[in-house]
């Protein structure tokens, strides 16, 4: 295949699983979501590993800058991730105290 065949693959792909992630989490209860959001951290950092590796293993000016952006949303995510996990979990804390403000 050529380079423009295997980037316009690339690009395809990636449409169809931001369509299909954006369908699957759109009806996910909200009972559900915090569950759901501590598991797919773990995947989200797996996806942040695989980015590392693609990113490592470019070799053309454009993989290295479609790797790094990927690397950069990647970390974002895990980090917004855990981010907003924690708050979820802080409204259901029933002891009444903040995480830091310790008395």
């Amino acid at each position: 295949m050529s380079d423009v065949t295997t980037l316009w693959t690339a690009v395809y792909i990636a449409m169809l699983a931001a369509f299909t992630g954006y369908v699957v989490i759109s009806r996910v209860p909200a009972i559900l979501h915090t569950p759901l959001m501590s598991g797919s951290n773990f995947i989200h950092g797996i996806v942040l590993v695989g980015a590392m590796v693609a990113l490592g293993l470019a070799t053309t000016p454009l993989e290295q800058v479609i790797g790094f952006i990927a690397v950069i949303l990647g970390a974002a995510n895990v980090t917004g991730g855990y981010v907003v996990t924690e708050r979820i979990l802080q409204m259901f804390d029933r002891s009444g105290k903040k995480p830091g403000k310790e008395v």
